[in-house]
C-alpha cells in the first residue's frame, strides 16, 4: 500500500512537472512519505552521522579526482550585517580593539585590532549547515532520539560536533533556471523529481552515492536585482517528492541558495516538510542559504557541474548547526 501511494505521488508530479502549484499532500500522506525514506537504524541504534556515513574513503578519493583546473570558489554569502525583511537577525560585528596599545615590552607591535562576531545563523539570510538536532517530527529527531535531548544546555545527541572533522565529497550543481532557460526561478516555481531527472538526462550526469546535491535557484541574483522579500510569502524550492529521488541515489548532503523548501508548503500542517524529510527521516544534513552565484559562473566557464566540495562547521558541542564557508574546487 505504501509503495502504491508513493508511486501515485510520483506519477502525479511527473505528469505536472511544469505546474507552478503541485498537488497538495495531506498530513497522513506525508507521514507515509517520512516512513518510506527513513534511514533510522540503518547504521545502528546509536548512529548520529546519518547519510554522512555514505561518504566513504573511496567517495573522498573520487571527489579529490574532481580537482583538475585547481580553481576554488566560495559558496557562502558574505555576512549580512543589516536587517531586512528576510533577515531579522543580522550578523553582529563589534570592534573591541582598534590600534589598542599593547603592554610594554613588545616594542615592534604598535597595537592590534580585535572584534567579536555573533550570529543566529538559522534562517533565510546566512549560509549555514543544519545539524541533525535542528528539526523534530512527532517529538523525535533522526534515528529515534527524543527531542527532549535538546535542552537549554544544547543538543546531547545529533549536534553539529559530529561534523567536526569536516566534510569532503563530490558536489553536484543542479542548475534549474538554466534547464528552464531562465535567469532565476520565480517565487512560485517548484523543483520536483521530474525536473531533477530531466536535469540529469540533459546534462548526462548521474547523481551517485555520497554526493552533495546543491540546487541553484538564482535566489541571490533575484534578490540583488529586485530587492529582498518575505520568503514565507513565496520562495522557489524543492517539492517533497525529491526526497524519494535523493534516497534512491544515496545522496549524502543536500543544499540550495535559498531555504531548500518551496514556500508556501505543499504539505498540510508542515511549514518546512523537506527539512523534516531530509534531517529527521533520512539523517541528511542541509546546507542552507548558500550563495551559488560564483559557483554557477565558474561552472559555466569550465563547462563542468561537478567538483570537490569541502566544508567544516564551528566545533561547538551541542550546537544545532553552524555558519559555514564551503568551497568548491574544480
Amino acid at each position: 500500500m505504501k509503495q502504491t501511494w508513493i508511486a501515485l505521488i510520483l506519477l502525479t508530479c511527473l505528469t505536472n512537472a511544469s505546474a507552478s502549484t503541485p498537488r497538495q499532500i495531506t498530513a497522513d500522506e506525508f507521514r507515509q512519505l517520512m516512513q518510506s525514506v527513513s534511514n533510522w537504524k540503518r547504521w545502528g541504534d546509536t548512529d548520529q552521522l546519518g547519510t554522512l556515513n555514505l561518504i566513504t574513503p573511496a567517495v573522498r578519493r573520487a571527489a579529490a579526482a574532481e580537482v583538475r583546473a585547481g580553481v576554488s570558489v566560495s559558496l557562502a554569502r558574505t555576512a549580512e550585517k543589516s536587517a531586512a525583511v528576510d533577515n531579522n537577525s543580522p550578523y553582529s560585528h563589534t570592534m573591541l580593539g582598534v590600534g589598542t596599545k599593547v603592554a610594554d615590552g613588545a616594542p615592534y607591535v604598535s597595537g592590534f585590532g580585535a572584534d567579536r562576531i555573533a550570529v543566529s545563523h538559522h534562517g533565510f539570510a546566512h549560509s549555514h549547515i543544519d545539524a541533525l538536532a535542528h528539526i523534530f517530527y512527532d517529538g523525535k529527531m533522526y534515528n529515534g532520539y527524543s527531542q527532549e535531548q535538546v535542552s537549554p544546555q544544547g543538543a546531547a545527541v545529533n549536534s553539529v560536533l559530529n561534523m567536526k572533522h569536516g566534510v569532503l565529497t563530490r558536489g553536484v550543481l543542479v542548475n534549474i533556471p538554466a534547464l528552464l532557460g531562465k535567469k532565476w526561478l520565480d517565487n512560485n516555481d517548484i523543483i520536483d523529481a521530474q525536473l531533477v531527472q530531466r536535469w540529469e538526462d540533459e546534462n548526462e550526469i548521474r547523481i551517485r552515492a555520497g554526493d552533495a546535491v546543491l540546487f541553484y535557484t538564482g535566489h541571490w541574483a533575484r534578490r540583488d536585482a529586485l530587492g529582498p522579500w518575505d520568503p514565507m510569502q513565496g520562495i522557489a524550492g524543492v517539492h517533497p517528492d525529491v526526497a524519494t529521488f535523493l534516497k534512491a541515489r544515496d545522496v549524502a548532503i543536500v543544499g540550495s541558495d535559498a531555504t531548500l523548501d518551496a514556500l508556501p508548503s505543499a504539505v498540510e500542517d508542515s511549514a518546512f516538510p523537506f527539512h523534516s524529510l531530509a534531517i529527521v527521516a533520512m539523517g541528511m544534513p542541509i546546507l542552507d542559504a548558500l550563495d551559488l552565484e560564483a559557483l554557477s559562473l565558474e561552472a559555466n566557464r569550465l563547462d563542468r557541474l561537478t567538483f570537490m566540495l569541502q566544508f567544516a562547521p564551528l566545533p561547538v558541542d551541542g550546537a544545532t548547526g553552524s555558519p559555514v564557508n564551503p568551497t568548491a574546487t574544480f
